[in-house]
């Protein structure tokens, strides 16, 4: 598959736009794992490639388990291998990435509201806002997979 269009390059100041989105939802305060568990979660159920090999590749190298990224498509079944607030912040995910009937339910909302501040959960909704931009970025255009190499950062 050949990219298609190299979108940073064409356009800067919405690379610029997006990027700046990404800053603030990397800075917000929420977990780096809690938000590579969300990257990954939507990215899967947006087909990206691209973000998959980034993201599982980052989740790793912050010392995300293979268990818990090979579980995260049937997280719902997985049981205790997510805690409750990592369990509410994919339903969320999955619910603000699909908007089934153009809405959230009540009990996604509450189930997210029991772990979340109000701050907390428009960061998240922020940050999966980006994530499905950055799909929507990379599916269309065919940005590569496979070579994303992660920064060397701490361990979570």
């Amino acid at each position: 598959m050949t990219q298609r269009i190299n979108y940073g390059k064409v356009a800067p100041d919405g690379l610029k736009a997006m990027l700046g989105l990404e800053n603030y939802a990397r800075g917000s305060g929420l977990e780096h794992a809690l938000l590579e568990l969300v990257k990954t979660r939507v990215s899967q159920i947006n087909g990206c490639a691209f973000c998959l090999d980034m993201h599982t590749k980052d989740a790793r190298a912050a010392g995300e388990t293979e268990q818990r990224l090979y579980m995260l498509g049937a997280w719902r079944e997985a049981g205790a291998i997510y805690t409750p607030r990592e369990r509410a912040a994919l339903g969320w995910a999955e619910a603000v990435t699909k908007l089934t009937n153009q809405e959230v339910s009540d009990a996604v909302y509450d189930a997210a509201r029991a772990q979340f501040s109000e701050k907390e959960l428009v960061d998240l909704t922020l940050a999966t806002i980006a994530i499905n931009g950055w799909n929507r970025l990379s599916i269309p255009f065919r940005v590569e997979a496979g070579h994303y190499q992660p920064a060397q950062r701490h361990k979570a």
